[in-house]
């Protein structure tokens, strides 16, 4: 076990509720999903990803961690709803396509995405991050309006307060 990915592991899950309670003071999400953000990303302590999540990120990277992470990685994605992928199907007569996003994951994910500029201090980050992925994402069109309409709040909001 690394102390280093352990810390991480706690900062980033602080971080993510710190997203949440900013988000909610700003009356931008009215729902309480706490019970949810307090599981989150517990699937990072099992034995399925632990330790090649610390190997990839505290350790050399070698051919056999990246393909153990590869497998931590998927195991991540089906067990934590917060992700977008885990809301695609690949479907093995009608291609690739997103699943609608229950909204508390919607906001989960944005929390999980935001926590990175809470833990640099700069909450405008996330934006720059949304732009340059979002051509990668595969997510229903519902969702991709909630998760702009979220982001343009957050944004005004932040505007506010300059």
């Amino acid at each position: 076990m690394s102390a280093e990915y352990n810390t991480y592991i706690i900062e980033h899950v602080d971080n993510v509720k710190k997203a949440y309670f900013w988000l909610k003071d700003h009356n931008i999400i009215k729902e309480d999903i706490l019970d949810q953000l307090n599981l989150h990303d517990a699937s990072k302590y099992t034995d399925e990803e632990y330790k090649a999540y610390d190997l990839y990120f505290y350790g050399t990277k070698t051919e056999k961690v990246k393909k153990d992470f590869d497998y931590a990685w998927l195991h991540h994605i089906h067990e934590n709803p917060h992700h977008w992928q885990h809301w695609v199907l690949v479907n093995d007569d009608e291609g690739t396509y997103a699943l609608e996003m229950p909204k508390e994951f919607v906001y989960e994910m944005i929390c999980d995405w935001w926590s990175f500029s809470h833990k640099t201090g700069n909450l405008y980050e996330i934006f720059d991050w949304y732009k340059a992925h979002t051509k990668k994402m595969i997510l229903h069109e519902n969702t991709k309006k909630l998760v702009e309409e979220i982001l343009d709040k957050i944004k005004k909001e932040l505007n506010k307060d300059k």
